[in-house]
């Protein structure tokens, strides 16, 4: 049986780190959401902090920071949605 994973979403704003990494396993990272109810690699809880990519890329390994790249790069191919008129 598949188990859908569960995200809190953790809005950022414009500036501020964005990618949140598990300090736990230093194994996952996602972009402006964690995991619900716990890290999916090390059932860690409460256990993530904000890092800019470049940040990542300075202490992360090679994994982590792939991982961290295609946040990025996913975040950035989505269309950006129009605002509703008020």
């Amino acid at each position: 049986m598949t188990t859908t994973q569960h995200f809190w979403s953790v809005p950022a704003n414009p500036g501020d780190p964005d990618l949140w990494v598990c300090l736990s396993c230093l194994k996952e990272v996602y972009r402006q959401k964690v995991p619900r109810p716990n890290c999916p690699s090390c059932q860690g809880v409460s256990t993530y902090e904000a890092f800019t990519l470049e940040a990542i890329k300075d202490w992360g390994t090679d994994e982590l920071i792939a991982k961290a790249q295609a946040a990025v790069d996913s975040a950035d191919a989505q269309p950006v949605q129009a605002a509703d008129a008020v």
